[in-house]
């Protein structure tokens, strides 16, 4: 049996903030895995605002950008070994910010540069996963179906719920995966007008009407009519659903529950009754939210550890680089829609 101590980070488009994981991987006939330490780091206001401006940044911009948080990065990644007494770690395996994802046009950007942070903290870096799956013709996403195929394989779905809700299921042998519709890049949106950070428990959802003209405009987007792989980004959001919500003018209050309704409704359509439903991500802990899923799908629910809701992404991808290390397939083909299964990363600082 052999043994690698990881450092997975991820940042989600919800912006809460930075996941780090440390993790233990043996390897032998199969893998198993121990999360040994995990925390969020929030983003301060001024990163905050600098991530949601940069979708409109020019390319030299963002270059500069992906550099200040590659330094940003190494230093959470620093005092994370320092706080927790992380004496071994084989190699950090980063996902980066994403600020672009338009895979049609052949394009995904992921902030957080690979050589800056290997230079600053002296530790092998994967990074950059998604960049040649889409110019392998794939949607350079959902990435973390592999990790539920090995790891997670025992649930009939996984469904994470973040910025964007994406699901992953075995199809007769053959992993599928895809992105469902935003989740909490909308609905902190309209919460934060309200000066919350999210709509804690969907307390504020559930004060609210749905307005079934919003709701059914929401559920005829082209979208969700079109079966093959897709994702989503913020362009999406930005250019169809925000000018949808904001064309009824209503409270804040109506708007949530109507979301809430429309995203219960999207992931029922995606699931069989009586199956077992592993739900991970900041979503699950919306307890309205997981009464109105529960409802409209019939599923049995499984919510895990709080760790793992929490850190499932970073540990996967943590994983991801494991795989990549090992030289092994990290990216399917029957998730992304590209021309082969494949083996993503960059790796800064070499493999031994």
């Amino acid at each position: 049996m052999k043994s690698y101590f990881v450092i997975g980070l991820m940042s989600g488009t919800s912006l809460d903030g930075v996941d780090l994981v440390y993790v233990r991987f043996d390897v032998s006939e199969g893998y198993s895995y121990k999360i040994m330490c995990a925390e969020t780091i929030l983003y301060s206001n001024l990163w905050k605002k600098k991530l949601q401006e940069a979708f409109y940044f020019n390319e030299n911009e963002l270059e500069l950008l992906s550099e200040e948080y590659a330094v940003l990065l190494s230093g959470l990644i620093t005092d994370f070994i320092q706080k927790n007494k992380i004496e071994k770690v084989d190699f950090i395996a980063s996902h980066g910010h994403t600020i672009h994802h338009q895979p049609d046009k052949g394009y995904t950007l992921q902030i957080g540069d690979g050589q800056t942070i290997f230079n600053l903290t002296k530790i092998k870096t994967i990074c950059d996963f998604r960049t040649q799956d889409v110019k392998l013709g794939g949607q350079g996403a959902p990435l973390v179906p592999i990790g539920d195929t090995i790891l997670f394989h025992q649930y009939d779905y996984c469904l994470n719920l973040g910025g964007f809700a994406n699901i992953s299921f075995d199809n007769k042998g053959k992993r599928l995966a895809f992105d469902i519709c935003p989740v909490n890049i909308v609905m902190n949106y309209y919460t934060n007008k309200l000066g919350f950070p999210y709509d804690d428990k969907g307390k504020i959802a559930k004060k609210g009407s749905i307005i079934l003209p919003l709701l059914k405009a929401l559920n005829k987007l082209n979208f969700y009519q079109d079966d093959k792989p897709k994702s989503l980004g913020f362009e999406f959001v930005q250019k169809l659903i925000f000018p949808i919500i904001d064309k009824f003018n209503l409270s804040i209050q109506d708007i949530l529950r109507t979301y809430v309704e429309h995203i219960t409704i999207q992931i029922s359509f995606k699931i069989q009754e009586n199956k077992t439903l592993f739900i991970t991500g900041g979503g699950a802990f919306n307890t309205f939210l997981m009464e109105r899923i529960a409802f409209h799908s019939k599923a049995k629910i499984v919510l895990p550890d709080r760790v793992t809701i929490d850190f499932k992404e970073a540990l996967i991808f943590a994983f991801l680089g494991l795989r990549r290390v090992e030289n092994k397939i990290n990216c399917l083909k029957s998730v992304t829609g590209a021309s082969q299964d494949h083996c993503s990363g960059v790796v800064f600082g070499g493999l031994k």
